[in-house]
């Protein structure tokens, strides 16, 4: 295992439990900066449970949480992203009555102002949010579209831009290309390498093995709230990560 100073973020022993059912039981994994670094397991396996825990969403019961090899305590989401820990869930968190840069800039709108009197910025936001999306090669018809008329694909990179508008240290990603098609799984896909490739982290929660295989340098197996196995993925195949959910056999 790499040394903590090697880790952009690293759960020791992390356990979790909501009443009788024991969600993570002494968790461990790391994910290095610069890397894709993905989970995989059956539902059920405690995934959604540990990246809620690294969010700051739940407190781990028991077990560390270290970011840049420093132990960090999350009371909310919200120090979670203070510490540079962004989310994008399942669901998005996008509301669709809202434009693109809306939605970028939710509950974190530019002001001006003294005291309680204060305006909103929207030009600089719209210029700002135009700059990130075309930065970010965003397939996007512009940043003033209601976010209700736009594709699954596109919804999801907006909802990745917001991330990495906040954070360009490190994002969760929960199903990135859930319910997507093979096109757009592509153009989301490949706005990942992109963040990375400009010095984000990335950790992802994905049932699509041949997207793991794809995209992540990392890989580590959950199974009944325990992290089972962990490898490279270059040095794994789908076949072997298919083996491990199903607890056929194990790797590293």
């Amino acid at each position: 295992m790499a040394s903590a100073a090697e880790h952009k973020i690293e759960a020791v022993d992390l356990t979790k439990s909501f009443g009788n059912v024991e969600a993570l039981k002494s968790a461990s994994l790391y994910a290095r900066p610069g890397e894709v670094t993905a989970i995989v397991g059956d539902n059920g396996a405690g995934k959604s449970t540990l990246i809620k825990c690294l969010s700051g969403y739940h407190a781990p019961d028991d077990g560390r949480i270290l970011v840049d090899g420093k132990p960090v305590h999350f009371g909310s989401p919200l120090d979670a992203r203070r510490t540079g820990i962004e989310t994008v869930y399942q669901d998005l968190a996008l509301a669709d009555q809202l434009t693109v840069w809306q939605n970028i800039f939710l509950n974190r709108e530019l002001t001006r102002g003294l005291g309680p009197l204060r305006f909103t910025r929207r030009a600089a936001m719209r210029r700002q949010a135009h700059d990130l999306v075309s930065g970010l090669a965003v397939n996007v018809p512009s940043v003033t579209s209601t976010v209700k008329r736009l594709s699954g694909g596109q919804r999801q990179a907006v909802a990745i831009s917001r991330a990495v508008m906040w954070s360009n240290q490190f994002v969760i990603m929960d199903e990135p290309t859930a319910a997507l098609g093979l096109r757009e799984t592509a153009q989301v896909e490949e706005l990942i390498r992109r963040i990375v490739g400009d010095g984000t982290s990335v950790l992802i929660i994905s049932h699509n093995f041949e997207q793991v295989m794809r995209l992540s340098q990392q890989v580590w197996v959950m199974r009944a709230g325990r992290v089972v196995s962990g490898a490279r993925t270059a040095d794994v195949t789908g076949a072997e990560l298919v083996a491990q959910v199903t607890g056929a056999n194990s790797f590293g």
